[in-house]
C-alpha cells in the first residue's frame, strides 16, 4: 500500500490516477495517523518552499518524513515535494527544509554565463542524462524526455545522490535518490513513459507489498 502524503500542497489528482492506472493501491492522508503503516510514500508538492514546510509541521508530517526515512521506509519526493527534502530554500528568504538530502534550493537566475536572458520558470519537456546509478529505482530507464515546471533548482555538491540530470542553461539535478528516499524534479506522472517506468519501478521494486 502507498501512502500519498497530504498537506494541501500536492498534485494528488495526478498522482492518484498513475497509481490507478498502473493497478497499484494507494491510500491518501492528512495527518500520519491516517497512513501510519503504508509499506511507501509519494510526498508531492506544488507551490511555494516556505508554505509548504509550514503545512508540513502543521499537518504533523516534518517527524513522520524523518521516522520513515530512519527506518529505511521507501519515499519518493516529487517536483517541490523533492525540492522540501534538502537542506535549506532561499524561496522567500532562507527557510530550512527537511535536511535529508545536502544541498540548498536557489531560483534559476534568468541569464546565462554569456549574458543572454532566459524564461524562467523552466516549463517542459527536457532530455534525461543518466548518471550510470545502479539502483531500482532507474531499471529500464533511458536518456528519455520529461516533462518539468519549477523556478527553483537545486544546487548540491553531492553528485553520489545524482540518477539523473537535465540541462537548462545550468545542470538541473533531475532524479536523486539515497537507498530508499527517492525524487524527481519532474512530474513523473506527466512525462509518458518515462516517468511511469520510475513509478513502477518505486512501487513494485522498491516497496514491499
Amino acid at each position: 500500500m502507498i501512502g500519498i502524503i497530504d498537506y494541501g500542497m500536492g498534485n494528488l489528482f495526478s498522482v492518484s490516477k498513475a497509481l490507478e492506472r498502473m493497478e497499484v493501491p494507494y491510500t491518501i492522508g492528512e495527518r500520519p495517523e491516517e497512513i501510519l503503516n503504508c509499506d511507501g510514500y509519494i510526498l508531492p508538492g506544488v507551490g511555494a518552499f516556505p508554505d509548504a514546510m509550514k503545512a508540513l509541521k502543521e499537518h504533523g508530517f516534518i517527524d513522520f518524513i524523518k521516522q520513515k526515512v530512519d527506518n529505511q521506509v521507501p519515499i519518493y519526493g516529487i517536483c517541490l515535494g523533492m525540492q522540501l527534502l534538502f537542506e535549506q530554500s532561499e524561496e522567500g528568504g532562507l527557510t530550512d527544509g527537511l535536511g535529508l538530502f545536502p544541498g540548498k534550493i536557489v531560483r534559476f537566475s534568468g541569464e546565462d554565463e554569456k549574458g543572454q536572458t532566459y524564461k524562467v520558470p523552466h516549463m517542459g519537456w527536457n532530455q534525461l542524462e543518466l548518471h550510470g546509478k545502479s539502483h531500482s529505482l532507474m531499471q529500464n530507464v533511458g536518456e528519455e524526455y520529461v516533462y518539468f515546471v519549477h523556478s527553483y533548482v537545486v544546487d548540491t555538491k553531492s553528485e553520489d545522490i545524482l540518477f539523473a540530470t537535465a540541462d537548462y542553461h545550468k545542470t538541473v539535478p533531475a532524479i536523486v535518490g539515497n537507498n530508499n528516499l527517492v525524487a524527481s524534479q519532474f512530474h513523473p506522472e506527466k512525462s509518458g513513459r518515462a516517468g511511469i517506468q520510475l513509478l513502477e519501478n518505486f512501487c513494485k521494486r522498491m516497496v514491499k507489498q
